[in-house]
């Protein structure tokens, strides 16, 4: 896939690939699974969607640290990769997305548009534990914009990324 893969274009690659989504979103809350929804066929590619704003649905919901939420921030990569573990482990998908993010200047402390994401992925044939990558990104735009570019680029790594798996 040449470029920024189209919505079509992942949900095809999910489908040569045997691959079923579990979302663990915040910043997002379900955006990333609702676009994957709008996809003919998405009930094959999709298991289910966590939303959890708050630091305590990300703790109780998917088992996110407290710690971890002290130490490095709600917006952070680290969050992020316990959202996408606690959601792999909770689901029988074999692939998580999760976001994390700010999409206005509340916190003086991250710029707006920040968004930081986390992908999980069962084991392959090497076996092992999950393979989980993450990054941070930035966007432009209000609110909305900020939250669907951000839900698009969440999907659009899949196929790179399950490539990269091992």
């Amino acid at each position: 896939m040449a470029g920024t893969p189209t919505v079509d274009e992942v949900a095809e690659f999910m489908r040569q690939h045997g691959l079923t989504l579990v979302t663990a979103e915040s910043c997002t809350a379900g955006l990333i699974a609702a676009t994957l929804a709008d996809v003919k066929g998405a009930g094959q590619l999709l298991d289910c969607a966590f939303v959890t704003y708050s630091p305590e649905a990300k703790q109780r919901c998917l088992g996110v640290s407290k710690d971890t939420i002290d130490r490095c921030n709600l917006t952070s990569e680290e969050v992020a990769r316990e959202m996408a573990l606690g959601a792999l482990r909770l689901s029988p998908a074999n692939v998580a997305v999760a976001n994390t993010g700010v999409t206005d200047g509340t916190d003086p402390d991250i710029p707006a548009g920040t968004q930081c994401y986390a992908w999980a992925f069962e084991p392959g044939q090497a076996g092992g534990g999950p393979r989980v990558f993450s990054e941070t990104c930035r966007f432009d735009g209000d609110r909305n914009a900020i939250r669907q570019a951000s839900a698009d680029y969440a999907l659009g790594r899949i196929p790179e990324l399950a490539a990269r798996r091992g």
